[in-house]
């Protein structure tokens, strides 16, 4: 089972033991967070209705606040004598994917499975008019 979440703007797929950096989350370290879901898949059942997935809870635990690499930004302008450069360093957030999806959220999928098809009421006509 793995879920697509979105988080920073961004979407990652993402499985139950995964571990990755994602930009900033105001929690400290050893905190759970829950993630958005927008994405599930579970074998062969996928539910890509985005009100739907997000009943579905992602759970992570927040291994480490840093900071990334830094990245370059140069701007640069021909024969008017302006260059200038500039450096970033994206604030980053390490989690491990704790669980996909709950035994409470997989409950009210299951009863509805569950449920007896209803009957279909048919009209009883006499059977002369068949006959005729």
């Amino acid at each position: 089972m793995y879920a697509i979440v979105k988080t920073g703007g961004k979407q990652y797929k993402v499985a139950p033991g995964d571990k990755l950096n994602i930009e900033k989350l105001d929690a400290a370290v050893g905190d759970k967070v829950e993630l958005e879901a927008i994405c599930i898949v579970d074998g062969a059942k996928v539910e890509a209705d985005p009100a739907k997935a997000a009943a579905t809870k992602v759970t992570a635990i927040i291994l480490e606040q840093f900071k990334g690499e830094k990245q370059l930004v140069f701007k640069f302008k021909k024969r008017k004598n302006y260059k200038k450069l500039q450096g970033h360093r994206q604030q980053l957030t390490r989690v491990q994917i704790e669980s996909v999806g709950s035994a409470k959220a997989d409950k009210p999928a299951a009863k509805k499975a569950a449920k007896k098809p209803v009957a279909e009421k048919v009209a009883d006509k006499p059977a002369s008019e068949d006959a005729e």
